[in-house]
């Protein structure tokens, strides 16, 4: 398999780290080789949480600046942040909806227009594929699902030769029994979303 390089980044809270372990989960049901690290900031504080992937034959984790094949971003703003990663043959797939940080909160900045993030990553990479996966989450009955919105969306993509049918397995086994049915609906919202 052609090497693939993804980044997922979120502020904290939002999941990354699960995300992260879905798609490892699955790559592993798919036996497709797949390395991953990731980096915290202050996330306690909502910081960037930030996830590097290699699919396929690779010795490292590293996706230097202009090496990732697919960037996901559960933040607006931190999807244009880590829009140095990207390369005129990178998909985007992005959340739209704000998680302002805290200068903007308390009015000593100021959040990008979405409009224009969205020209920006548009004019830098081959495609967009832009969605409220909030709104979609709220339909599943938890904000908190707004990774696995975007995790259905990426494997909708066909990137990642892993199909959707392990992602469910992952789900099924690996997270909490209580939030299964929760999670298995925002993947198959999200699958849809990006068709």
């Amino acid at each position: 398999m052609k090497t693939t390089r993804l980044i997922l980044t979120a502020v904290g809270g939002q999941g990354n780290l699960l995300a992260s372990r879905v798609l490892g989960e699955a790559a592993l049901l798919a036996d497709l080789p797949v390395r991953m690290s990731e980096i915290h900031g202050m996330a306690q504080r909502g910081g960037v949480v930030e996830s590097a992937m290699v699919f396929g034959d690779a010795r490292s984790t590293i996706i230097s600046d202009g090496e990732a094949d697919v960037l996901v971003g559960f933040e607006p703003a931190e999807t244009l942040r880590a829009l140095n990663k990207c390369n005129p043959e990178t998909v985007v797939i992005t959340n739209l909806t704000p998680v302002p940080p805290y200068t903007v909160a308390i009015g000593k900045g100021r959040y990008p227009d979405l409009a224009q993030l969205q020209a920006l990553i548009r004019a830098k990479t081959q495609r967009l594929i832009a969605m409220d996966a909030t709104a979609l989450a709220r339909t599943t009955g938890s904000l908190m699902a707004v990774n696995i919105v975007l995790i259905g969306a990426l494997i909708r993509t066909a990137i990642l030769p892993i199909e959707l049918d392990k992602v469910k397995t992952v789900i099924r086994t690996k997270t909490k029994k209580a939030f299964v049915d929760m999670n298995l609906k925002a993947l198959e919202l999200g699958y849809q979303a990006a068709a």
